[in-house]
């Protein structure tokens, strides 16, 4: 995530959840008591560490290759699915990411 979302509140939302952030901390980010461990943990890797050594520990910066991967799915079968029924949309999804892989497995050579 963007530094947007750099607040203690959603770091301890991920901490419950047992999630390890990947969020960016702002320039301007310091270590206090009063933060969240899991922040000032992150504030410390990204000041002490380069920023390029944290985003590769995370894998920071990897969300392009879904969202790439989404709009080929859509620009092929459009964006919507025609099932009513919460079952039968999911068999719809399934059905149109298997043929976006068989048909990316027998294109790209």
């Amino acid at each position: 995530m963007d530094g947007s979302y750099d607040s203690n509140k959603n770091f301890q939302l991920l901490s419950f959840r047992g999630i390890n952030p990947a969020i960016k901390v702002r320039k301007n980010s310091r270590c206090k008591n009063t933060n969240h461990y899991l922040r000032n943990k992150t504030v410390k890797m990204q000041k002490k560490n380069s920023l390029q050594q944290w985003k590769d520990s995370v894998s920071y910066g990897q969300r392009w290759i879904a969202e790439t991967v989404f709009s080929c799915i859509k620009r092929m079968f459009g964006e919507y699915v025609t099932a009513i029924r919460f079952e039968n949309m999911i068999k719809e999804i399934i059905l149109k990411a298997s043929l976006y892989n068989w048909f990316q497995s027998i294109t790209i050579r």
